[in-house]
């Protein structure tokens, strides 16, 4: 399908205006927000893999991604949850406070809701993202879905939605950042939003290490993967020493 562009309905763009110039006194709750939706995103797929296995694509580890981009000014989200078909995309992403989560959340039994981890309601969060970018793009494929099927949502105003490929399931959320707002481009100030409003997230939140370099004398970004969230690290530390009792070995 070729692209589309789209108007949001009147009284969405007035809720959108009220909702990035009142509703969020802090703008730092833009990040907790997308982290919250990339984890339900991850629930969801664990839940829909209990009758259909293949829907991980031989991809296991849930995790989401936190990285910017100083050249291009942006800021980008990444997680390999269950990803959104380009009807999802629509209604989810151009209806404010339509709420996927709370839509699944009703569906499940009431064992699966105490289960459940699913924090946050998608809809009116994933639009904190305008609090600091005057332009977001997503791209996203839902989980047992072909790469061909994969679909790329922008919007600086209205919106536009295209089919692209992807072969990585679930979505990627890319936030072009307003001129006030570089100082979102530096790992310590991410890391420090992320620690401040998801420590409690399970599932790891990676971004890429930095470490100092005495001869250039600045931080440098290494090729290497650091889990950002407090829970995550302990989860895993908690695994590692049960593996090595498990092994007979001494802790």
């Amino acid at each position: 399908m070729a692209q589309e562009t789209m108007s949001f309905q009147t009284e969405v763009k007035q809720l959108l205006q009220l909702m990035i110039h009142s509703l969020y006194s802090n703008k730092e709750i833009f990040l907790r927000e997308l982290v919250s939706n990339a984890s339900d995103a991850a629930d969801k797929l664990r839940f829909e893999a209990i009758e259909n296995s293949a829907l991980y694509e031989n991809d296991l580890e849930l995790r989401i991604r936190v990285s910017f981009d100083k050249a291009a000014r942006t800021v980008t989200i990444d997680d390999n949850g269950i990803g959104m078909s380009r009807d999802e995309a629509i209604s989810h992403l151009g209806t404010i406070a339509r709420s996927g989560t709370k839509e699944f959340f009703s569906k499940l039994s009431g064992d699966q809701q105490k289960d459940a981890a699913l924090i946050g309601q998608f809809g009116v969060g994933f639009y904190s993202g305008f609090i600091v970018a005057d332009k977001i793009t997503v791209e996203t494929r839902r989980a047992g879905l072909p790469a061909s099927a994969g679909v790329r949502w922008t919007s600086e105003g209205d919106f536009e939605v295209e089919d692209i490929e992807r072969a990585q399931r679930g979505t990627t959320i890319t936030l072009h950042l307003r001129p006030e707002e570089d100082e979102l481009l530096s790992t310590y100030k991410l890391k420090s939003i992320i620690q401040k409003y998801s420590d409690y997230v399970a599932l790891p939140i990676f971004m890429k290490k930095e470490e100092w370099d005495a001869e250039k004398s600045e931080m440098v970004t290494k090729n290497e993967d650091e889990t950002v969230n407090r829970r995550a690290r302990c989860g895993r530390a908690r695994r590692a020493t049960s593996r090595t009792i498990s092994h007979g070995r001494s802790v």
